[in-house]
């Protein structure tokens, strides 16, 4: 064979070779590229799968500050506005996370729109590779507000318990000092009668309160006769008006009827009545009436109550329904009030789906109007038919 023949033939076979050996080495490096690739995808689906079965809000950051995933409680709380970042502190934070690749736990502060007070999210930001960045943020400024109530509620409740167990405490003492004189005695348990009812009244409107804040504030679902509710709220004030010489009047009664727990509304216009008795001057006069209005196209019941009384200034109506909140505490212990009575109106009105409100001047009186959805069904319902 001529050599130049067997040297081309050897260098083709040689290039034949290195060309097997490229396509080999080649081929493995692709197969692992795509094999990356797959398992990168895979991860991708099981992290974009993990993101939208959280109950916390979530999204995936890329490179560029674009959003590659967010699950729907993620934009209920705004972390994402259309393909953005949602708002600008939270921006700043993904920013920070991304340069320093260190995780960030803490507050971001959410403003949607300039005046508006800035809600504060609980917030984990974590760098992931690829530059991306990993966002998990709750809402907690709810149970953070009810722990805020919570710690009001037993401050005040705390308060509120040890004044009457206090003075029934002394009072005992008192009574035991002076059992040689009858007379002593006698006023000292007066007053020991006295402090126990008020302990009573503030032990069961602590109970009535807790149940209204219950899931289920209703114990009973039926159909009410309006008028039927003010007699009894009436009846159960007479007493305490006749204390007082305060005159209480029906002025006007409409045929109305709601849909609700009677006992629960007439514990409602009771205590609107009491508060009415308790915070005007003797020989005064409490006006009750009943109309029917129309609002919006709904049928409405309202319940007023007015009196002449002294009056509520307008920064205290801002804040007259809330617990344990008293106008005059003075007035109000006088009367065994226990600030719990407007509170508990407001609440029965919500469960049943109402409002109430309060119009008043000081030194002209106040006027409390309990609102409800009429019931517009059959006149003669059985309390199987409507429950």
């Amino acid at each position: 064979m001529h050599p130049a023949l067997a040297g081309l033939i050897g260098a083709g076979v040689a290039l034949a070779c290195c060309l097997f050996v490229y396509a080999l080495v080649r081929g493995k490096h692709d197969w692992r590229r795509l094999e990356a690739q797959r398992m990168a995808d895979k991860a991708s689906r099981e992290l974009h799968d993990a993101l939208h079965t959280l109950q916390s809000g979530a999204m995936l950051v890329g490179p560029h500050d674009e959003i590659l995933v967010v699950n729907e409680p993620g934009v209920a709380l705004g972390l994402a506005r259309g393909s953005r970042v949602g708002f600008a502190d939270l921006l700043e934070k993904v920013r920070e996370v991304r340069a320093a690749q260190q995780p960030y736990r803490g507050p971001v502060l959410r403003e949607f729109h300039p005046g508006e007070d800035k809600l504060e999210l609980t917030s984990r930001i974590t760098p992931m590779v690829d530059e991306n960045v990993l966002v998990i943020a709750d809402d907690e400024s709810s149970q953070k507000r009810v722990e805020a109530v919570r710690r009001d509620f037993v401050a005040n409740i705390s308060h509120e318990l040890k004044t009457p167990i206090g003075a029934i405490s002394v009072l005992a003492e008192a009574v035991d000092a002076a059992k040689d004189d009858p007379e002593a005695v006698e006023r000292f348990v007066r007053r020991m009668q006295l402090e126990t009812s008020r302990l009573a009244e503030l032990v069961n409107q602590i109970i009535d309160l807790s149940r209204l804040q219950s899931t289920d504030p209703l114990l009973n679902h039926d159909v009410v006769d309006v008028a039927e509710v003010v007699t009894e709220a009436i009846s159960r004030s007479q007493e305490r008006a006749n204390q007082r010489d305060v005159t209480l009047m029906l002025a006007r009664t409409a045929q109305a009827r709601v849909m609700g727990d009677r006992w629960q509304l007439a514990d409602a216009v009771t205590n609107l009545v009491q508060n009415a008795i308790n915070y005007s001057d003797e020989r005064a006069r409490v006006t009750l009436s009943i109309m029917t209005v129309t609002a919006d196209g709904d049928m409405f019941v309202e319940i007023k109550v007015s009196d002449n009384g002294i009056g509520i200034k307008p920064e205290d109506q801002e804040r007259i329904f809330e617990r344990f909140y008293r106008v005059d505490y003075g007035r109000s212990r006088q009367s065994g009030g226990t600030g719990l009575g407007l509170s508990i109106v407001r609440h029965i009105a919500v469960a049943h789906g109402g409002t109430v409100r309060v119009w008043s001047r000081p030194g002209q009186g106040s006027t409390f109007t309990l609102r409800l959805p009429a019931y517009l069904g059959p006149a003669h319902d059985t309390d199987e038919e409507t429950r």
